[in-house]
């Protein structure tokens, strides 16, 4: 056996086997953690508020995972579409209408791909503006974490309390969110650098043991563990009606960030980390790979979904460099 720099342990044989670009180490499990911040706040509100299944959601979502680790052979981030996600959680838009949207995006972006228009699109785009919109996601994300942490989220206030699945809503005159967020964002910076103590892992962690001890188990009752296979189009075919509302409404907003963040900055950001080895995240491929996950979305009852470069910083910050960390 042999302790690598980064904490994992591993056999010789299983070094001289193992693929650089798919490692699976602390850091790698730490980074894969990292697009939990936008995945599970809009996935939880698309499967509470617009009654989706969360079957179909997390088998797409853990299938988009594996192929994107195998197909970029880098880290590769996985998240729901923002626009259509947090349109959809507000306005209560129905299940049909997410659906429908997913097929129009599949139709966009394999246009956009497999015709080489996203290169075309991409010359006329400055790196001003690629950075521009990828602190504007930053800030984006930032304001949902505060929103969370003080209880402004449209999860929380339709619920009507700050924690909805926690006995425990205050300490004090302080929101526990508050408390909660404060100090796990403080142990996170405290652990960030740290390869034994990987900040993810620990702060995921706290908040499980958190939620296990101190949660209300609403609804544990009704959950019934197994193997469940997610249904094929559970909602029927979407009407001409939702496919009109879902373009106009949902999808035509999302294109542009999509195109901006998702692929654009995407693709930058995976250079500026990787380098040579981000050779196959181009710009085509990028499209190819989103329109086929919102292809397998529309069928299997899953979300819009997309490679945001806000997720990528967050993997890498975590520690996630290789196609590992998406198959964690």
């Amino acid at each position: 056996m042999v302790v690598l720099p980064n904490g994992s342990i591993r056999s010789a044989r299983g070094l001289k086997n193992m693929p650089t670009w798919l490692q699976l180490n602390r850091t790698e499990i730490s980074g894969s953690l990292g697009d939990l911040g936008t995945l599970l706040p809009l996935g939880m509100g698309l499967i509470v508020i617009n009654q989706l299944d969360p079957t179909g959601i997390f088998f797409t979502i853990g299938l988009y995972y594996i192929f994107s680790g195998l197909y970029f052979r880098v880290t590769s981030p996985v998240e729901p579409m923002k626009v259509i996600s947090g349109y959809a959680i507000a306005a209560s838009v129905t299940a049909s209408q997410v659906q429908a949207s997913c097929l129009l995006v599949f139709a966009i972006l394999l246009l956009l791909g497999i015709t080489g228009l996203i290169d075309v699109i991409s010359r006329y785009i400055s790196k001003a503006v690629v950075r521009g919109v990828q602190l504007s996601t930053g800030m984006l994300l930032l304001t949902m974490g505060v929103h969370l942490m003080t209880g402004d989220s449209t999860l929380q206030q339709l619920q009507g309390v700050t924690e909805p699945y926690l006995q425990l809503q205050q300490i004090g005159f302080l929101p526990v969110g508050i408390l909660l967020g404060g100090g796990l964002g403080l142990i996170c910076l405290l652990l960030l650098d740290n390869r034994r103590l990987p900040a993810a892992v620990v702060v995921i962690g706290l908040g499980m043991l958190i939620g296990l001890l101190a949660g209300s188990r609403q609804g544990w009752e009704n959950t019934v563990v197994g193997l469940h296979l997610p249904e094929l189009l559970p909602y029927s075919l979407p009407t001409a009606a939702d496919f009109s509302f879902a373009l106009i409404i949902l999808v035509l907003p999302q294109i542009p960030m999509t195109v901006g963040n998702a692929v654009i900055a995407n693709a930058d950001l995976s250079k500026q980390y990787f380098g040579e080895n981000a050779s196959l995240v181009t710009h085509r491929r990028l499209c190819i790979s989103m329109a086929l996950a919102n292809g397998f979305s529309f069928f299997l009852a899953g979300i819009p979904l997309c490679h945001g470069a806000g997720g990528l910083a967050s993997r890498f910050r975590f520690g996630a460099r290789t196609g590992g960390s998406n198959l964690f």
